[in-house]
């Protein structure tokens, strides 16, 4: 079974609790759930993983890249300035795996400082605003890249 990781970044783990106007009423627990759900149901192996710590997410991403998973990735803020991130994400694409960066809210529509990604350049693509269900719809590309690279 292909493996991916769902992998956010900081302040995620607040989900429900913080600006549910922007980031909905939804819990993290709930974005687990439905995650690994509907990994399920496109046949893939999905793991949920949320920190507040650069260095964490870095070496997720590096594992990624050791392990052959696909990523879907919430950067958050990090999105906006984390080199270092940039180059652990690269480093997924140029191993030939997929990674798509996603936000539950859009960013273009929010403040200045959000509407850069510097993350973006190096993902496969990028899924905003549309809730939960950005992931639900990177998961649902991810599958249908997969089956027309296969």
């Amino acid at each position: 079974m292909t493996r991916v990781l769902i992998l956010n970044g900081p302040n995620l783990g607040r989900l429900g609790v913080r600006e549910p106007e922007v980031y909905g009423s939804a819990s993290y627990t709930d974005l687990v759930a439905a995650g690994e759900r509907w990994g399920a149901e496109l046949g893939l192996e999905v793991q949920v993983r949320q920190t507040d710590d650069e260095a964490e997410i870095v070496g997720w991403l590096h594992g990624a890249v050791d392990d052959g998973a696909h990523v879907v990735l919430n950067p958050a803020a990090f999105t906006h300035y984390s080199y270092a991130l940039r180059d652990a994400a690269a480093q997924v694409t140029t191993a030939g795996l997929l990674l798509l960066e996603v936000h539950l809210s859009n960013p273009a529509a929010r403040e200045e400082f959000r509407h850069h990604s510097v993350v973006g350049a190096v993902a496969t693509g990028t899924i905003a605003g549309f809730g939960f269900d950005s992931y639900r719809l990177a998961l649902s590309a991810l599958a249908v890249r997969l089956v027309q690279s296969a």
